[in-house]
């Protein structure tokens, strides 16, 4: 009769993280404590008194870390010589159990609401020999000497012939951790990838978009719940849920096709997926960036506007800086026009800078980020960490000299010195 046995594979075996060679192996023990409180009060002290030294009430049981506790109160001390002379207070293991560690914390309340406890904890300090062993059932821990009886009637911790404790118990479990022996392949989230795919099949849309001479089809649910324009267009106050078209001014197809790419996808596109699906012309990534951030200006796509400032950061040169530098501004990205100013004012880029289109632009119409500019040339200049062959001087050749400003109106004038 042929020998039952069960073989998981070696396929299997690789998917459940099983080691065939039983070599490499790893554990580890935990320690930590499982804690609980109990709120005692003691009300009629003083008809407690005279019981006798020994003799104590006592709480009811609370569970902690699995085992049983209770609050001891002996108003006559517990030892015959403390008797009369001091309370003593003791919080027992009420369960079986054998050797259970734990921590204690015992509290006699202020009443006066002043709150100056009476506080005795192992939590807030390490003891030497570590947690207290209660060796088994009816095992105790606690103050013999707790208070001095005749302090005690007279202080603030006795009202109204009522004491209150407060008792915290923390028992040390230990327990011990070993490799898993299997691992689950979680595939990541594609929710991006299947909503692009319901914008490019058009599936389900209920609103199409002119831009030019392109339309594009999209829904209004997914457009709402990304952009509170495209929210407030179609379910605000003013909005029209039963629009089916937009015609859209001010933007390329190019940008817009984009920017529905990103509402779907969360997802930055790249010009080349873009390049499929619509004319281009001579977008390259950063251009399509500038124009994307002042789209998800426009229509507060928060999310979007970060990235393509950050894109735009690690992508300045001295062809595209003024231009970035003067969308900076307009969307106000601090960071973005920092990096700008800063790349702008450089030793060796700002001749550069100044041959480029987008520095004509800022000539024309913006006198003040000029002026900007020519503070960080300035602090350029003025910084003794650059080496001296590489600080501009007053005879640079490049055409903006720092001894020249902008008046009112963006024209240079020589400052008189």
């Amino acid at each position: 009769m042929p020998e039952l046995g069960f073989d998981v594979g070696e396929n299997a075996r690789k998917s459940l993280n099983l080691d065939s060679n039983g070599q490499d192996s790893c554990s580890k023990s935990v320690n930590e404590t499982v804690n609980g409180s109990h709120q005692y009060v003691i009300k009629g002290y003083s008809l407690a008194k005279g019981m006798g030294a020994g003799k104590f009430v006592s709480s009811d049981t609370f569970t902690v870390g699995g085992y049983d506790w209770a609050i001891y109160f002996y108003p006559d001390g517990k030892n015959p010589e403390d008797s009369s002379v001091y309370v003593s207070v003791f919080i027992a293991l009420a369960s079986d159990g054998t050797d259970v560690r734990a921590l204690f914390e015992l509290t006699l309340l202020d009443q006066s609401g002043k709150g100056k406890h009476k506080v005795h904890s192992h939590f807030d300090r390490a003891l030497e020999s570590g947690p207290y062993t209660l060796k088994y059932k009816g095992s105790m821990w606690g103050y013999k000497r707790f208070f001095k009886r005749t302090t005690l009637e007279t202080s603030d911790f006795l009202k109204d012939d009522c004491l209150a404790m407060h008792c915290t118990v923390g028992v040390v479990k230990t327990r011990t951790e070993g490799p898993k022996n299997y691992v689950v392949a979680v595939p990541p989230s594609n929710i991006g990838q299947n909503l692009k795919k319901m914008l490019e099949s058009g599936l389900g849309a209920d609103i199409t978009f002119k831009v030019g001479e392109q339309s594009f089809k999209a829904h209004k649910l997914i457009l709402a719940a990304r952009s509170p324009v495209f929210r407030a267009q179609f379910f605000g106050l003013v909005g029209d849920t039963n629009m089916d078209e937009v015609e859209m001014k001010d933007i390329e197809p190019a940008v817009f096709m984009a920017m529905l790419k990103f509402i779907y996808s969360d997802a930055l596109p790249d010009v080349h997926e873009i390049s499929g699906l619509v004319h281009i012309g001579t977008f390259t990534n950063t251009i399509m960036a500038q124009h994307l951030l002042a789209a998800a200006d426009r229509f507060s796509l928060d999310r979007l506007k970060i990235l393509c400032e950050s894109k735009l950061c690690e992508e300045v040169s001295a062809e595209t800086v003024a231009t970035t530098l003067a969308l900076a501004e307009q969307h106000h990205c601090a960071l973005l026009k920092a990096v700008c100013l800063k790349f702008a004012a450089a030793p060796g880029n700002l001749a550069a800078v100044m041959q480029s289109e987008g520095f004509k632009y800022l000539e024309e119409t913006r006198a003040s980020l000029l002026s900007e500019l020519l503070e960080t040339i300035a602090v350029v200049d003025d910084d003794p960490s650059l080496p001296l062959s590489r600080k501009r001087s007053s005879s640079s050749n490049i055409g903006l000299n720092l001894d020249q400003s902008l008046d009112a109106d963006g024209r240079r004038v020589r400052r008189r010195l």
